[in-house]
């Protein structure tokens, strides 16, 4: 869940480099979070979703590809439930027949309503149907419990099959009401996404997240037996004295859940700006191995481990280094991401600061990986996915770009991310064979903005819109209310009178037929 407001007074500055990987967004003003599936029964079929900004908004922004990220569909954006909502955090997942799902949050800026929101796509991604709930706002009361899902699809074959488990959390930093302590959260649909049962609390006796981290985020994953498994952080100093984190493990579909935290891998890294998620996945050969990956500081910077277990979370092995930068060389690696394919082979990606010249988060940074073959015990040499190093950029501070995605199918890596060499925030894609080969960079999207006329700004009455087969325009105020929305019929050129409209800052959203784009229009008494 994100702060608007604040993301788009960050956008205004920003700078502009020349790059060979692919923009898949071209948004006009922001894009972030991707997410990114492959179809397992199709590796040239992949479906990505990001945020995309509109005025003082931000909408789930979708696209698909069926060759292997050669073309992609223009964006598709998914409806708000309410005009007035703001949506965040997509995550994908395609079932055993095909099907897509995606989940996502729309809420209201105030944060006092709105919910976890599912949709299915039966054609692939081109098209989404109705929005279901999975938690609403006020379900746990006092606990926003809305904040960051994550999805896993139990493709499994088995009595699970189809099963589709949703984690959350309590939006502790972003909700001042919430009364401690804070939750990890576990919403479970038997039948494929269409319905959603009740919430559970994730966290229990003796195992509670507690009320000293306040965003105690789970990851989910599904094994190939149809085990679902769940690890979040926790920290009660009665219990331990020690911030820990938690494995939760179910074998009937979630029903009854089993709990045990010997020695799992737990992120030290304390800077406030790094992106410090970790994240577990399993191991589709073998539904016992699970690996964890986090950012500890064990050589005194921020360094990307790997932790894993054989026997389904009874014994962790020690944690490994992934990065092959020197060791305590005084530079700081986050935003992490891993994924297995189906015979075991092993990717992990990281914004890595190797090649930086400043030991901080505000740094310039690019986009590295690493493989891991199956029945191997060391990882391949490290290897870059950008081609340039990014200079950093204020808007890496605020919320919208906290993570990655990488999929890794068919001894084929597909990846996604997000920096601002193009000005802005958007989002990159590329596809590479194990040996870090690129085997795709072609653009995912078009979504430049149009070529648009505004005049006279500042403006004390009339306004005059001149582009080229415009679809509508909507005018928008300072706070986020939608003042005015005209659908015209392929003009170029249109008219507003402002009287009786707010003085001060205003905003444009003009729709043609070659895309959108948004600008700021100061109106004078």
């Amino acid at each position: 869940m994100k702060s608007l407001l604040t993301l788009f007074v960050a956008l205004l500055v920003v700078f502009m480099l020349p790059a060979q990987n692919q923009n898949i967004s071209n948004g006009i003003v922001f894009d972030g979070e991707p997410y990114l599936v492959v179809n397992p029964n199709d590796n040239d079929h992949l479906v990505a979703a990001w945020m995309g900004f509109v005025p003082f908004a931000i909408s789930i922004k979708t696209s698909v590809s069926t060759d292997g990220g050669s073309t992609w569909s223009l964006p598709n954006s998914i409806p708000h439930v309410n005009p007035q909502f703001g949506s965040a955090d997509p995550s994908l997942g395609f079932d055993s027949q095909g099907n897509v799902l995606l989940t996502y949050i729309d809420f209201s800026f105030a944060l006092s309503s709105g919910a976890v929101y599912c949709v299915r796509s039966t054609d692939g991604g081109f098209n989404w149907g109705t929005p279901v709930s999975v938690i609403g706002y006020n379900e746990d009361p006092n606990k926003t419990p809305i904040d960051r899902p994550w999805m896993a699809v139990d493709r499994s074959g088995g009595p699970t099959d189809g099963h589709v488990y949703v984690t959350s959390m309590s939006a502790g930093t972003n909700d001042p009401s919430i009364v401690p302590p804070y939750h990890p959260y576990l919403i479970r649909s038997t039948d494929g996404g269409q319905t959603f049962l009740p919430f559970r609390r994730l966290d229990t006796t003796n195992f509670e997240s507690g009320s000293l981290i306040s965003t105690p985020m789970p990851t989910p994953t599904v094994a190939s037996n149809g085990t679902f498994y769940a690890a979040y952080p926790a920290y009660v100093p009665s219990q331990n004295l020690f911030a820990r984190a938690v494995l939760t493990t179910s074998t009937d579909g979630g029903v009854n859940l089993n709990y045990s935290e010997r020695n799992i891998l737990f992120p030290t890294l304390q800077d406030d700006d790094a992106k410090r998620a970790s994240i577990l996945r399993v191991n589709p050969a073998d539904p016992n191995h699970l690996i964890a990956i986090a950012l500890m500081t064990i050589h005194g910077d921020g360094d990307v481990f790997l932790q894993e277990t054989f026997d389904a979370g009874a014994n962790w092995t020690s944690p490994v280094r992934v990065n092959d930068d020197p060791i305590g060389n005084d530079r700081m690696q986050d935003m992490v991401w891993a994924d297995f394919d189906d015979d075991g082979d092993l990717v992990v990606t990281w914004r890595d600061r190797r090649n930086a010249t400043d030991s901080t988060y505000d740094t310039a940074s690019e986009i590295w990986g690493a493989v891991r073959l199956k029945n191997k015990s060391t990882f391949e040499p490290n290897f870059p996915l950008t081609d340039n190093i990014v200079p950093y950029d204020t808007i890496l501070a605020e919320s919208g770009n906290d993570f990655m995605c990488v999929e890794l199918q068919d001894d084929t890596i597909s990846v996604v991310w997000g920096d601002v060499r193009t000005g802005r925030l958007n989002i990159w894609f590329q596809r590479l064979d194990l040996q870090g080969v690129v085997l795709s960079n072609q653009l995912l999207a078009f979504e430049m903005a149009p070529e648009v006329q505004v005049f006279p700004n500042p403006v004390a009455q009339v306004v005059r819109v001149e582009a080229e087969g415009m679809q509508r325009v909507e005018l928008w105020d300072g706070n986020g209310k939608q003042l005015l929305e005209k659908r015209l019929e392929g003009e170029n050129e249109w008219e507003m009178d402002l009287a009786g409209y707010p003085a001060g800052v205003l905003w444009l959203r003009i729709e043609t037929e070659g895309g959108e784009t948004v600008r700021k229009l100061m109106r004078m008494e």
